[in-house]
């Protein structure tokens, strides 16, 4: 029991916080301490990063694992607990006419429709996402290529990986998100606020930043640690080389 209250320490959580709870903790961690977010020549930083993230990793697949038995175990005990079947009801259960009843056609479209619902859709490419609320959502590795996010609020959005190639992020809220390694090639970014978002090592060549918010002051409040910039236009206007 030490060594999981260990493991929702590691995840800032209080003991017995649920699965929901820790996949959120663990996202919010992971994006805290990717080592892609700290500079490649700060080894000791780098090296600390290395290690919160397999400890990261480690808490929330022990915790996952943990709450998946005790589900399959309150299940069992469930199951135990009811009544047999009288051979009444067992017969007219497992009659051999309805063992061997085929599925309708209407049956077997349903069942396919319950099974495409279940499965997790990644390609979201060309969508209609404009002026939608995607504050903190978790998109990274998906396809987004050409969806339309005009001002749409992504902040504190997980976008790492995400492809946005040819996406319109016009007039977008992009405070703090994390769009590090995505795709953002031809991409418009016109007048997008991308005060503290990461951008390290993501493709924005081609893209178009022009009236993009990128700075507080004189200070430049965007990352950009080996990102790609040939032929972006920057938000003064002027044509990266």
């Amino acid at each position: 029991m030490r060594e999981l209250e260990r493991y929702y320490h590691i995840l800032e959580l209080k003991p017995g916080a649920t699965l929901e709870e820790v996949n959120e903790a663990y996202k919010d961690l992971v994006f805290v301490w990717h080592p892609d977010r700290i500079p490649q020549e700060n080894l000791r930083l780098q090296k600390k990063a290395q290690k919160k993230l397999q400890d990261i990793n480690e808490a929330r697949e022990k915790l996952r694992s943990y709450k998946s038995k005790y589900m399959q175990h309150s299940y069992s005990r469930t199951k135990r607990s009811k009544p047999p079947y009288s051979s009444s009801q067992q017969s007219q259960s497992y009659s051999p006419s309805q063992r061997s009843k085929p599925y309708s056609s209407s049956q077997k479209s349903q069942s396919y429709s319950s099974s495409q619902k279940s499965t997790p859709y990644k390609d979201l490419s060309g969508k209609d996402f404009s002026r939608a609320n995607l504050s903190n959502k978790d998109l990274s590795s998906r396809n987004l290529s050409y969806a339309n996010f005009f001002g749409a609020d992504l902040s504190d959005a997980f976008m790492h990986k995400a492809i946005l190639r040819g996406a319109n992020l016009s007039e977008a809220t992009l405070f703090r998100t994390n769009l590090l390694l995505a795709d953002l090639r031809e991409a418009n970014l016109r007048s997008a606020n991308l005060i503290g978002a990461d951008f390290s090592g993501a493709d924005l060549r081609g893209a178009d930043l022009t009236g993009a918010r990128i700075r507080s002051g004189n200070r430049l409040m965007v990352k950009l640690i080996g990102a790609k910039l040939s032929g972006a236009i920057m938000p003064d206007g002027r044509v990266y080389v």
